[in-house]
């Protein structure tokens, strides 16, 4: 199991901590679900499930232990995904199942055809044939030819239902497995989806020696903002931020929100100075757009974001350019915020900073 940062460490206590604040305050029993359900809510791991909370709290001032389970087996057990999957792939095997019942009818349709046939063959071969039993021959064929095309057309339409039955069970696995990996708050990819593409990335420069990096990016001040103006308006500043990568980066790469408020994009094929441009892009962008809130019309003003580049290096994991583009994003926060450090330099080792 690789070794967290520090500063990981010190994300992931705090979160804890105030997800134990959050049980007390909201008088949930301290069990292990309940602790999840908290800590994903405080981490900002899983936006539906905030909304589930936001809405719970607000009706019924508490999160009781039946809204703990519901909250948990709704959002947070994985069991819903493999039930909608089985259902979907239970689907898929009775009509395959189905199929075959129907060729093997068809096969032996065709077979009795054909020993009809060779029947009727060695019957006009015989030298006693005379006309009436040759026009019963013919009679018989055509009776025999109608049923086999009959059966045939209803085998073609039964196939075409079963391949349209298919096709709509294989589109809903795509959803099911899309919706796996898609954050649902933003509607980019989540921490599942950006694990998966991040080593998938490191593999490939690794074994292809092509180039790729890393952009980390986190909103400056994003808890103070929250507080001041309320968690909807803060759910309003991470679709920005989505949204603003979304229109910045190129179809080739990835973009994940794999965090409360931290983003990451995967740039395959790109090296440092490319990336530090994406970067640039997606920072000025942000801080070019003016928050309003959509209740009212106010200006909230604008908002910056730091951010991390790191450009993969001949040995890397995964997690080692990870924590090196977290690194950089730190330093860049210590450094004013509202900027892009990448990994060009050595970094230098520093506390973290909120």
């Amino acid at each position: 199991m690789p070794d967290l940062s520090s500063a990981e460490l010190d994300r992931s206590f705090l979160f804890g901590q105030r997800a134990l604040e959050l049980m007390k305050a909201y008088r949930s029993s301290a069990t292990p679900r309940s602790y999840t359900v908290w800590y994903t809510y405080v981490a900002g791991l899983n936006g539906q499930l905030i909304e589930a909370v936001k809405r719970i709290t607000a009706e019924h001032g508490i999160l009781a232990d039946a809204h703990v389970d519901q909250l948990f087996e709704t959002y947070l057990d994985g069991r819903k995904l493999s039930t909608e999957t089985e259902r979907a792939s239970t689907g898929v095997l009775a009509e395959i199942e189905q199929i075959m019942e129907m060729l093997d009818a068809a096969l032996g349709s065709t077979a009795r055809y054909g020993a009809s046939l060779q029947a009727f063959s060695q019957d006009l071969a015989a030298p006693a044939v005379n006309r009436a039993r040759v026009r019963e021959i013919v009679s018989s064929l055509v009776v025999t030819t109608r049923d086999v095309a009959a059966n045939n057309r209803t085998l073609e339409a039964r196939m075409r239902e079963s391949r349209n039955e298919i096709e709509t069970l294989r589109e809903t696995l795509e959803a099911v497995r899309v919706e796996s990996l898609t954050d649902p708050l933003t509607g980019i990819g989540n921490r599942k989806h950006f694990e998966e593409m991040l080593h998938k990335a490191v593999d490939h420069a690794a074994v292809q020696g092509q180039p790729v990096c890393l952009v980390v990016l986190d909103i400056d001040h994003f808890k103070r903002f929250n507080d001041l103006y309320g968690h909807l308006t803060g759910d309003q500043v991470l679709r920005l931020v989505a949204m603003t990568m979304r229109e910045s980066a190129e179809p080739r790469t990835t973009i994940a929100r794999f965090g409360g408020e931290e983003f990451g994009i995967i740039l395959p094929g790109s090296d440092r100075d490319e990336a530090r441009e994406v970067a640039e892009k997606v920072r000025t962008s942000v801080m070019g757009r003016e928050l309003v809130k959509r209740s009212t019309g106010e200006s909230l003003g604008r908002i910056t974001i730091s951010v991390g580049v790191a450009a993969y290096r001949r040995g890397d994991t995964a997690v080692s350019l990870l924590e090196r583009a977290d690194h950089c994003m730190f330093t860049a926060k210590r450094a004013g915020r509202n900027q892009v450090i990448d990994d060009a330099a050595p970094a230098e080792t520093m506390d973290d900073v909120a």
